[in-house]
């Protein structure tokens, strides 16, 4: 077992405020045997290594952030139709840089400072003409209220936003800006 390994269970245990004991209980091994490991006296056994491991990750997991805690639940909508121009008006107004877009009570879309750029800079003549639904993207990931912190990093690293959803309804919107403001 790597030195690494084992001195990462001392610390995860440490971590979570968890005295040997308490440890041991979770995973199912005993105080002895976290003693020992800790103290660098023997190399644990494949499985019970194991046991250790995920008794320290289901803790993680209770400890980790979830959707639900970030989320910023006024959502400023755009909807399929709307002009463009006014679309952009609002953005500045409300100092956000994009918007989740809506056709018939559904996310159908998205638009962002980045997409409206873009397709000004194909079209500069187009831009009084042109609708949200001409220049809007696919819809961003919709998760679920108890979705971890973790996953939403990796969500963020390729999407604008990340809206929040329960049973299909949207209740709140994540963006980058909002799981930064956490990590302060």
């Amino acid at each position: 077992m790597a030195y690494s390994l084992l001195e990462e269970i001392k610390n995860l245990r440490k971590k979570f405020n968890l005295n040997q004991k308490e440890l041991a209980e979770r995973a199912g091994v005993s105080q002895s045997l976290i003693a020992k490991i800790e103290a660098g006296k023997i190399d644990p056994s494949y499985s019970k290594a194991q046991q250790i491991l995920a008794a320290l990750n289901e803790l993680r997991e209770k400890k980790e952030i979830k959707a639900k805690e970030l989320m910023n639940h006024h959502i400023t909508f755009a909807k399929f139709n709307d002009s463009l121009k006014e679309t952009i008006k609002r953005m500045k107004h409300k100092s956000i840089s994009q918007m989740p877009v809506m056709q018939q009570e559904k996310v159908c879309g998205i638009i962002s400072e980045s997409t409206i750029i873009q397709k000004i800079a194909d079209h500069p003549e187009k831009m009084q003409y042109l609708t949200v639904g001409e220049v809007m993207e696919e819809v961003p990931p919709i998760v679920s209220l108890n979705t971890g912190q973790k996953m939403l990093i990796e969500l963020l690293k390729n999407f604008p936003i990340v809206l929040v959803a329960e049973k299909g309804d949207i209740k709140g919107i994540i963006s980058k800006t909002d799981l930064l403001g956490r990590m302060e």
